[in-house]
Order: C-alpha cells, then structure tokens, then sequence
C-alpha cells in the first residue's frame, strides 16, 4: 500500500466558510495525479492537509492503509509525505549537499567530539545527484545556482527523505522550458520509483504532458477524476467551472480615449519578454494571467521599482528611458501593490501619515509638513472612500482589510494620478469591501483616470475590464474583449489553450 492516499468525508471549515465540504478520493498509487481547480476551489487547503499544516474538521485520512493524524508537517513527513512547496525553502548561503541533508548531516568523531562528517556528506549527496541525472557540484553554494538548478536540488531534497507521496505545488512557475523538461525528467523518474505525486499547476499542456489522472475539486466539493489518456483540455475546463452563470459585465459605456501610457517592447530576461500595450484615458484595461505569467514584474518594472534589459515607456507624452518611482509619480502614475501589508503601509503608522506617505512634497513647504494641507487631504479621501475608522491617529494595522486597501487607494489618490496600476486590490476582503473597490475604480475611470487592473479572480477580470490582455509565461499572448469572452475562454486562454477561445 506504499503511495496510497485517501481522503473519506473530508471537511474543513474556518467559521461558517467550509473550504472543503465532505471530499472523499482515493490518489493510486505510483501515478502522476494533477490537483485542479479554480482559486477558491479548495484545492490549496487539500494539500495543506496532506502536507499537515492545518487539521480537517471532520473526516479521515489514510495514507498507506493506516488512517492518520497529522497534527504538523513532522507527522507527514514521518509518514512519507513530503512537499515542494512553490517558494523554495533552500538556504542560499550553505552548499547543495548542506541543503539536501540539513538536520541529517552524517557525523563523525574527532578528538572524541562530534563533527560533520564532510567527505561522507559529499560523497551521498554525489550519488544522490548523479542518480538524478543531476549535474551540480555538491560544494556549491546553492545562492550561486539558477533558479532551474535549485528547483531541481529541492526535488533531490525531497527524494533524499525517501518519500511515497510527493507534492508539488506550481513546481514550473519560475522555470524557463529547458529546466521545464529536465525537471518532468526527475518525477518520471519518481514515478518509476512507485512515489506517488499530486501535482498542482495551472499550466494546461504541462498537466496533458505529465500527469496520468486529474482530479478537479469546485467550491470546496470534489468533482470528479478522469484518466488523461484521450481526454482533451475542454472537457477538464468543463469540470472546473461547471454550468457558468453570467458574469455582471461592466456597463460605464466606456469609449477609447487618446493613449496615456504607451509600453513597446519591455523585456526582462527570465521574468517577460516583447511586452506591448497601450493604456487609454479614462479605461480599465485588465491584464489576466495564471501564477508566473508575469503581470505583476511587468507592472514592478513600468513603474521603476526593477529594472528592464530593454524596451521603451512613455506617460503623458514624455518617453522615460530609466523610470524610478519617484519619477514615475511624479508624471502621474501611482501603483497599489498587491502585498499591502509589506510594500504598500507602514503598519506601525497611524492612518494619517498613510495616507500621504506618497504626496508629501505637496503637503510641504520648505521641508516641513503644513498641518492644514495634510489634514485636508486625509479628511477628503476619508470622506470620499468611506474609509470606517475611529480616528486618523489610529493605526492602519487596526483596520479590517477593505479598510486597509481604500488607505493605500487613497494615498495614491492624494497624488492626482493620470494612471493607476491595481494590482490585486481585492485581495483578502470580504465581499462588501470587493464591491466598493469595484466602485473606487470605475469611479476613477469615468473620471478620465487610466486604470490597469489585474487580480487571480478571472470573473473580476471579466467583469470589471473595457479590455483584455492575457500573459502567459512573460509574454502578451492575446487581446480579447470582454463583451465577447464566456469565463471558461478566458480560462483556457490564461492557460494558453486558444483554441474555441
């Protein structure tokens, strides 16, 4: 039974919200099984369970023909099953044979004391990586090596424990398609082995290629599993969205005004290539893409927070060679990223200065902040994004998370912007806050602001975009419009599947 996963009756609920609603699947053993679903289908809190970093509600789970109880991610480790997780958990400033057996190092005696037994170390991790197909000097300081290589030493990581489940979760999103095919070369080799594999991506041709079943999960239910021979893209599409209901569309009349923001050929080497589009006044362009496509680097990189290698931007009719954010900001663009809490507020600051972190040169004279024009500009976005609050002396950490957002709305708001860059703006609100941001958008559009929008949720996407390009792997792969565009097209798209898109 060695490999063989079961899940009966598994629920799991956080408050009144069941993630998962009573899924029971069986994973055989020695395949290669794709875990799909939509965001918020329940499929990340499935693999959180299997890996033991939360606890069903109810339900049981078996692994290897003994139910278990996961009570952390030592007790599935301990039972064989073993994650590689999308961000990596290497140590760059430690060598490769460090890394794979860090808390395992073999150990020898010297003078009576216990010490690292190095030429032991390098010699299993050699044969380790060689086994794999795996060309790297285990001396190397993992920091030096490519973001192909590490993703191939966090696979020898995970295989060095002997696992009989492996999970991996968007193992693809940062690799080039060289490192791609070496990598499916390691789990066809693990699969050989007898490890079992669940495989979560939300690259279409990667899961037709690797994978041996699917199994699709929707809104916390478990849908079904198909074998993969023989079954085509459009019947999986199907099983993840189900019977589509209609998608409110935007409804503003929007008509394309003159181009505010002009990108021409931006590219970054490993992050997107040939990017080109224009932004219009007063339009919500949306930008809809899976995990790794690229949106947010390209945004990062217009705005001057990371370099590009080449390719020329242009806002409000002025071409900016090298753009900083300072520069950027003061040509009119203001960006929300999508980490609020880390790169847009300081938590520890009151709601006040939050609000004018990004305009305080014209809230001062001479260096020193006038009172009166600071508080005006507080109370004028307080007022008219209805942010709830006590106090603008309390701080922004007390906030719930609508609240939050409509600060770092608001701040860029204090600059008088001609674009704005939303990046993930529903992030972590509740359904009232989504739609008030939906509000502070189109408000700002119908204004004559040009509004780039992208966030996970393709139905936001398709609901609150004039147009639509798609980004797949660092590249623009369409433009669509989205009077014209059914939710499982847009999909399918985003997984660059164009065909009946």
């Amino acid at each position: 039974m060695r490999g063989h996963i079961e899940l009966r009756r598994v629920s799991k609920a956080y408050g009144a919200n069941l993630a998962l609603r009573s899924v029971s699947h069986h994973f055989a053993p020695g395949r290669i099984h794709a875990l799909l679903g939509k965001n918020g289908s329940g499929k990340s809190t499935l693999i959180e369970i299997l890996a033991g970093a939360i606890q069903p509600t109810e339900g049981e789970l078996w692994v290897n023909g003994e139910q278990v109880h996961f009570a952390s991610p030592r007790d599935a480790h301990d039972a064989g099953v073993v994650t590689v997780h999308q961000e990596l958990s290497l140590i760059p400033s430690i060598s490769v044979a460090e890394n794979i057996f860090l808390g395992r190092l073999p150990k020898a005696r010297h003078f009576g004391l216990p010490v690292v037994d190095w030429p032991e170390l390098n010699r299993r991790t050699s044969e380790l990586l060689g086994s794999l197909g795996i060309g790297i000097d285990p001396s190397v300081l993992v920091g030096s090596l490519t973001v192909g290589q590490q993703q191939s030493i966090e696979i020898a990581k995970a295989i060095a424990c002997n696992p009989s489940i492996l999970l991996l979760d968007e193992p693809t999103s940062a690799l080039a398609s060289r490192e791609v095919e070496h990598l499916f070369g390691l789990i066809r080799q693990l699969r050989q082995r007898g490890v079992t594999i669940v495989y979560i991506s939300h690259r279409m041709n990667e899961i037709l290629e690797i994978c041996d079943t699917c199994t699709v999960l929707r809104d916390g239910h478990y849908v079904g599993s198909v074998e993969l021979a023989g079954v085509g893209s459009e019947q999986i599409v199907e099983m993840i969205f189900g019977e589509q209901h209609e998608i409110a569309r935007s409804a503003r009349g929007y008509t394309r005004g003159e181009p505010v923001l002009r990108v021409e050929n931006l590219s970054r080497a490993g992050a997107f290539s040939d990017v080109t589009f224009d932004l219009h006044r007063g339009e919500i362009l949306g930008i809809a893409g899976l995990l790794g496509s690229g949106r947010t680097e390209v945004q990062r990189a217009i705005f001057g927070g990371d370099p590009f290698d080449s390719g020329r931007i242009s806002l409000n009719g002025t071409v900016v060679d090298r753009p900083t954010p300072r520069r950027m900001r003061n040509l009119g663009l203001a960006y929300t990223p999508e980490d609020r809490k880390h790169a847009a507020l300081v938590q520890d600051l009151p709601i006040r200065e939050n609000l004018t972190l990004a305009s305080l040169d014209r809230l001062s004279v001479s260096g020193f902040i006038q009172s009166r024009l600071e508080n005006r500009a507080v109370a004028r976005q307080a007022s008219e994004l209805a942010i709830k609050m006590d106090s603008p002396e309390q701080k922004v950490s007390s906030l719930s998370g609508g609240n939050q957002q409509k600060v770092v709305v608001g701040n860029w708001l204090n600059t008088e912007p001609s674009v704005i860059f939303f990046d993930e703006p529903t992030r972590g609100i509740d359904l009232r806050a989504k739609h008030q941001m939906f509000d502070i958008i189109r408000a700002q559009a119908d204004l004559g602001v040009s509004c780039l929008f992208v966030s996970s949720e393709l139905e936001e996407v398709l609901q609150m975009s004039d147009r639509i390009i798609v980004m797949f792997e660092g590249r623009i792969t369409a433009e669509l419009d989205p009077r014209e565009l059914t939710l499982a097209a847009l999909y399918k798209a985003c997984m660059k599947d164009t065909a009946n898109v």
